[in-house]
């Protein structure tokens, strides 16, 4: 059970407090919850810029900006219904542990989000927190069509996903579930905007160094997502998972667009994969399979909790070709952190979240 405030004769609203709040995630989960109408917003705490007004740090958030920034500490999370962690992998689990057990503790680093602590070490390092449930709702997590929203009921505990995971799960589960490709034979390449780095000053990420091209990083499977894609192809029934992931940087602020292919089995054409993906994602809120001819763009899913895909059958080559946009900020972390709340308090899931996005 979650600790509660009940007030009589009016809605119920759960207290959260959100740490790291100075940053893009931080940020993007308190825009989200600004306008949830279950949830109030009572700290905002982070390390380097505790002290200071919000508002000269996230003046967006106009509606927050005369709150006081307070140190990232136990005693200054405790006593919420809800706690948001948006910190540096490495950093959350030390505060987590510091936690009551009943406290709504979603943590949207990396910490808790691998179960093998032998990923954890050749990807990360350091101790490995073990893993908590995964906030992905959507996620096929076996052959039967089961979604991982159900391990999400309830939970006091929840691993919010790694953005370019989002994507390339949401693109191949369906598929890798139905029996329809191989999962060892997975590419997935992924254009990323500037924000996924984070919010530190970095030369590379300089607008001067950013616009007007792309670049490739974490090359040659270096990159820490990787073990986080095989782990969720794997309860998908992928248990030997095996991807070739390569990210880019691309010259934009928000989004990620993934395209993802691999091997397809005997006798499977487009109409069988149209199918298994409308089956898996036909009444899901947030997924769409997108008309056929019609592509994904960052764009159309921008500040939303959107995620566009669309697919197609490569006869040449004998591969499945599938192409998912979101945002990064939003579906990619905040927004699947708040619908991973929705889902541990029993609030509708869609509830403070929207599936539309900004234009132009």
């Amino acid at each position: 059970m979650v600790c509660i405030e009940i007030r009589y004769g009016g809605p119920m609203t759960y207290t959260a407090a959100v740490s790291g709040a100075t940053g893009y995630a931080g940020g993007e989960v308190l825009r989200l919850l600004c306008g949830h109408p279950d949830v109030q917003i009572t700290t905002v705490a982070a390390h380097s810029s505790a002290g200071q007004k919000l508002g000269a740090l996230q003046p967006h958030l106009h509606a927050l900006a005369d709150r006081d920034v307070v140190e990232t500490t136990a005693e200054n999370l405790a006593g919420h219904d809800v706690v948001f962690l948006a910190l540096p992998h490495g950093q959350s689990a030390a505060v987590a542990a510091q936690l009551p057990p009943e406290t709504l503790v979603i943590d949207a680093g990396a910490d808790h989000r691998l179960e093998s602590s032998r990923a954890w070490d050749a990807f990360y390092g350091g101790e490995h927190a073990g893993a908590w449930p995964y906030g992905l709702p959507e996620l096929v997590v076996d052959p039967d069509g089961r979604k991982q929203r159900e391990k999400l009921r309830g939970a006091t505990r929840i691993a919010v996903p790694g953005c370019y995971p989002t994507g390339s799960l949401l693109a191949l589960a369906p598929a890798v579930a139905a029996g329809l490709v191989s999962s060892r034979d997975i590419v997935v390449v992924s254009a990323s905007g500037t924000s996924g780095a984070g919010k530190s000053l970095k030369l590379h990420l300089l607008g001067a160094e950013t616009m007007g091209g792309m670049s490739p990083y974490g090359v040659g499977g270096g990159h820490r997502h990787t073990p986080e894609i095989e782990q969720g192809l794997g309860w998908a029934g992928g248990a030997d998972a095996q991807i070739s992931f390569t990210p880019t940087l691309a010259p934009m602020s928000r989004g990620i667009l993934t395209t993802a292919t691999a091997l397809l089995g005997p006798d499977v054409d487009g109409a069988r994969v149209r199918a298994a993906y409308e089956a898996a994602y036909g009444d899901e809120p947030f997924v769409h399979v997108l008309p056929e001819g019609q592509w994904p763009t960052t764009k159309s899913v921008q500040a939303s909790n959107h995620v566009a895909l669309q697919l197609a059958v490569d006869p040449h080559a004998g591969r499945l070709v599938v192409s998912v946009g979101i945002d990064n900020l939003t579906k990619g972390t905040a927004g699947a952190a708040v619908q991973s709340l929705n889902l541990a308090l029993g609030l509708p899931e869609t509830t403070g979240l929207t599936a539309q996005g900004v234009a132009p």
